[in-house]
């Protein structure tokens, strides 16, 4: 009898083994970052401690839902996926999965973390995922809808394949929850408020990550007053006070704000009115003008990315009209938090644009020099660690962020919380009875 023949996304995973397995993790750590189009993943070793910052192992199924699916590994050509097109996301999720089990030689994760984009009011700190959470973080979509479910739905496939596999929550709200209430409420009937209706803010792992590395890296520089610059396809500023956030730019929704990629950031709500009233756009469709086809696309018309703006900026006015906006958008909501802060101490920019776009570091902060910052023009090309100068009074720096390490962390810690919690109740109850 003839050995049974692999499946599309077995052979695809077979095909992308440019590594041998992982020996260093007896039970590895799974970071799942779900979005709309991809599954980022890393393995972290779950029996390090401290964990170490960097992954084991990590990857992507990019293209969910379009004609090209693919694996991306580092230093591993990408290998094409074919997903069924009624299921696409739960095969993407299955390619993850024999990816993960073949790095780790056939052993499956000890945990899988999640990053959650919205945790709502109730949930503040991580938390291990049951069907009543579950269910309590389904309430919780209308709030992100563009985020919310395709973690969730991640998170319900294993619990229905693989119900004995901890799963744990980190929330991207978390961090915010030591925002003062002047913060958290809207200028909205209270009623509103009162079903949960106010700022929670965003990218909170990632702010998480740079309050720990800029304390290593800079001391008590970063435990002033710190602005913390999250530049990537969603955006937002933190302003931070003894590490903690006391202000953010997103509030209600990941639509709030700065100029983002494809998003339009904070906008005059009138503006929404007419469009309803007098363009006719519904519901879905206005979802869609906001969260795709704004920002820097929609003011450009090219790319949501700055580097092709960058590019044709000297003959192409749309795109120096976006590049131009952005950053007036990123330098005006510094300012704003600056006077929150009282003054300012550091400046940091991370994520992708923050790490990696000079030419936008330098026209942000050059439109900051009234603020006493002042960069060196040597060090920001390099993307240094610091790139202010002496002359400037506020330290400038870049500082790469690592949510899927802060994820990792979280998880490690929950599950050995309740691997030491479970021989105490076990023994309360030997003594009850």
């Amino acid at each position: 009898m003839s050995a049974a023949r692999p499946t599309p996304i077995e052979a695809a995973v077979a095909g992308s083994n440019g590594h041998a397995t992982l020996d260093a993790a007896r039970e590895p750590i799974l970071v799942l970052h779900c979005g709309s189009s991809s599954i980022k993943f890393a393995l972290f070793d779950a029996d390090a401690l401290p964990l170490t910052r960097r992954p084991l192992w990590a990857g992507k199924v990019d293209g969910i839902g379009t004609a090209s699916p693919c694996l991306v590994e580092a230093d591993v050509e990408p290998a094409a996926l074919a997903l069924d097109d009624e299921k696409p996301y739960h095969d993407a999720l299955q390619a993850v999965r024999a990816c993960v089990q073949q790095r780790a030689g056939g052993r499956l994760p000890s945990v899988v973390a999640h990053r959650v984009v919205h945790g709502g009011s109730k949930y503040t700190e991580p938390v291990r995922i049951d069907r009543s959470v579950l269910a309590e973080l389904k309430d919780l979509i209308p709030l992100a809808p563009l985020h919310q479910p395709y973690a969730l739905q991640a998170i319900e496939i294993l619990l229905a394949e693989a119900p004995g596999l901890p799963q744990v929550a980190c929330f991207d709200t978390a961090f915010h929850g030591t925002l003062p209430l002047v913060e958290q409420m809207l200028p909205l009937p209270y009623a509103l408020w009162e079903r949960g209706i106010r700022r929670y803010g965003f990218h909170g792992l990632s702010y998480e990550y740079m309050a720990i590395a800029l304390a290593e890296r800079h001391g008590d520089a970063a435990r002033g007053r710190t602005i913390v610059a999250h530049l990537g396809s969603g955006a937002s500023l933190c302003a931070m006070h003894r590490l903690q956030s006391v202000a953010t730019t997103m509030g209600f929704s990941a639509l709030d704000g700065l100029m983002m990629g494809t998003r339009c950031g904070s906008i005059d709500p009138g503006v929404l009115l007419h469009l309803i009233e007098t363009e006719g756009l519904g519901v879905e469709q206005l979802t869609h003008l906001l969260y795709h086809e704004s920002g820097l696309l929609g003011v450009s018309g090219m790319s949501s990315s700055p580097q092709p703006l960058l590019a044709a900026e000297a003959t192409n006015p749309r795109a120096r009209a976006a590049l131009e906006l952005y950053a007036r958008r990123v330098v005006r909501e510094i300012g704003a938090l600056t006077a929150v802060l009282g003054g300012l101490d550091m400046l940091a920019f991370t994520a992708g644009i923050g790490e990696h776009s000079a030419v936008l570091r330098e026209r942000i902060c050059g439109a900051l020099d009234w603020l006493g910052v002042s960069i060196d023009d040597a060090a920001n090309r390099a993307n240094a660690s610091t790139i202010s100068s002496r002359l400037g009074r506020v330290r400038v720096a870049v500082e790469p962020t690592n949510e899927e390490w802060i994820a990792a962390s979280h998880a490690q810690r929950v599950i050995r919380s309740v691997a030491v919690d479970a021989p105490r109740a076990t023994a309360y109850a030997t003594l009850s009875s």
